[in-house]
């Protein structure tokens, strides 16, 4: 039976979060909408019902606290926060305005679906046309578990900050291929994917050492020289 698929409202304006977020949630099957600001999205809000509202808070005009506010006092439409400022105040603030869950900026693809899947999940929405397999992700003798960002190996929970966690995935997600610095980039830090590739190469040495604490070969991720990385299998 094909179902509908859920209806998402982005609103941001920076044109390149927009089209980041948007392009992502419409590759796994949702029907996106976008607004540049809180004005137009409590517009597009009052001539159609969203599944979930994708919300920054550095709006110009009106807010996006303000544009929860609002969204809050006339249904109970799920709110999704974005926002550069990553404090427990801000937090605080948008989950006492009714807000669901909160994204800090940087963050992955990954990161960004999985909020997005379980905020639907809460209210029963589901995507028509992307596939639902939450299943853990198994390679290299690591099992990954994306719904609830945990990786363990040989039953060991493997300590790892997002960002970690967000190329651990990618590495396991195209276990056996070679993974360009780019590629990895763009998916484990998203719309600011833009930094220096180096910013990998770090990133790289601190998952073989948090790997290597847990049991695992460090060597498992391989450097392929002058392109990138793989994850043995």
């Amino acid at each position: 039976m094909t179902t509908t698929p859920a209806r998402i409202l982005v609103v941001d304006d920076e044109e390149s979060i927009l089209q980041f977020v948007s392009y992502n949630l419409r590759k796994e099957g949702y029907d996106v909408t976008t607004a540049p600001d809180g004005d137009t999205a409590l517009d597009l809000a009052a001539d159609a019902p969203f599944d979930l509202v994708i919300l920054d808070i550095m709006l110009p005009g009106t807010d996006g606290y303000e544009v929860c506010r609002r969204l809050r006092a006339a249904g109970d439409t799920p709110v999704l926060f974005l926002s550069a400022r990553d404090t427990e105040l801000d937090k605080v603030v948008g989950l006492e305005l009714g807000g669901d869950d909160y994204l800090a900026k940087p963050f992955g693809v990954r990161e960004l679906i999985a909020r997005v899947k379980a905020l639907l999940r809460r209210t029963g929405q589901r995507t028509a046309d992307a596939p639902h397999d939450d299943s853990p992700v198994e390679a290299g003798g690591i099992v990954l578990d994306e719904t609830t960002h945990i990786a363990r190996s040989g039953g060991v929970e493997i300590d790892l900050t997002p960002r970690e966690f967000e190329l651990l995935a990618c590495l396991m997600r195209h276990a056996g291929k070679v993974l360009s610095r780019e590629h990895l980039l763009k998916e484990a830090w998203g719309w600011q994917y833009v930094v220096e590739t180096k910013t990998v190469d770090t990133h790289i040495k601190r998952l073989r050492d948090k790997l290597q604490a847990a049991g695992v070969d460090p060597a498992a991720v391989e450097t392929v020289r002058g392109y990138g990385y793989r994850l043995a299998v």
